[in-house]
């Protein structure tokens, strides 16, 4: 609030304010009063004043903009996104960004270039280093059908096809492709913008286990959680722990964000990213749902889902199987 204001005005301003505050108005503002040359004892009364009146006004001044800044604070919506990592948090944020606050400059589109290739890079590095699993395989497409079985990120066929347009040295990374790349989050990130005149600032932090513990710095004054998973992970593994599914992770994950005693008061919104992903998988058969999740076997569609013309009956059916796996089932345990 005051760090603008310079040298003794801003030391006089927090004086009066301490003085409101604290309803003092001695020894403080005699510290901060500026030296009268001349024998000792104070000033004339008429510029004791002036000094009094110049106090209240500058005390009336921060008290409303004290005020104003409460307005503006109790009218920001804070959404804090949570999830496990590599589930589309941080690609939400720039959604928003795009839809909301201008977008990116160009300066910022060159700045994504070497993580767009960096991209590229980490792929090829992934083949490489499973060149005995690819050798076994007809070709690269069939290794890439298998690319759950190690850690290929989502975006690889995306940029891989595009190699010859990023190879350009007039390249610049267009909307989808500032979208489509993949930068680990590490730390906190805040984006604020307005959606019909209402503010919202968005918290994206890291989904790792290890980025978890930085978590609780955010859940302060937090309007809303939106937890992300995404829903094609069903197939794939940690990168932290290649014990663990991914998408069972995330149902823990979320089980121990609904049912903390900390955050009840905290609306909670569950949003189910990646299903595009989780259709190409589901059409290709070659990971099936039910090998992950067994009681896919024995689950049907629900009678009021609503289903897209043309839309593939087995992907609806995948799409409520995942939504259900996290709704139902933990509405039952908050009651229980």
């Amino acid at each position: 609030l005051l760090r603008d204001v310079p040298g003794i005005t801003l030391l006089r301003r927090f004086a009066s304010l301490c003085a409101v505050i604290f309803g003092t108005n001695g020894g403080v503002q005699d510290v901060l009063r500026p030296n009268v040359m001349g024998c000792f004892g104070g000033s004339s009364s008429k510029s004791d004043a002036e000094e009094d009146k110049r106090r209240k006004e500058a005390n009336k001044k921060i008290e409303k903009q004290i005020q104003k800044d409460k307005q503006i604070y109790r009218a920001t919506h804070r959404l804090l996104l949570l999830g496990a990592g590599e589930s589309g948090k941080s690609t939400i944020v720039k959604q928003m960004r795009i839809l909301h606050v201008n977008g990116f400059s160009e300066e910022e589109k060159k700045q994504k270039i070497e993580d767009i290739k960096k991209n590229i890079r980490d792929a090829i590095l992934e083949f490489y280093e499973h060149t005995e699993i690819l050798w076994k395989d007809k070709g690269v497409q069939a290794a890439f059908e298998r690319s759950n079985e190690y850690q290929l990120i989502d975006c690889a066929k995306y940029f891989l096809d595009r190699v010859a347009t990023i190879k350009q040295l007039d390249y610049t990374p267009n909307e989808q492709d500032i979208l489509r790349c993949r930068v680990l989050t590490s730390g906190i990130f805040e984006t604020k913008f307005q959606v019909d005149k209402v503010n919202f600032h968005m918290f994206d932090v890291g989904g790792q286990r290890d980025e978890r513990r930085k978590w609780i710095q955010c859940f302060n004054d937090v309007t809303a959680i939106i937890f992300v998973t995404a829903c094609s992970s069903y197939n794939m593994v940690l990168r932290e722990d290649p014990n663990q599914n991914r998408l069972r992770e995330s149902l823990d994950l979320f089980k121990s964000i609904w049912n903390n005693r900390w955050l009840r008061t905290i609306s909670v919104i569950l949003f189910l990213n990646k299903q595009d992903l989780l259709a190409e998988k589901i059409k290709a058969g070659k990971s099936r749902l039910e090998e992950y999740f067994p009681e896919f076997a024995h689950y049907q569609t629900p009678s009021d889902a609503v289903i897209e013309t043309g839309e593939d009956p087995e992907v609806i059916r995948a799409k409520y199987f995942i939504r259900d796996e996290f709704l139902v089932s933990e509405f039952l345990y908050a009651v229980s």
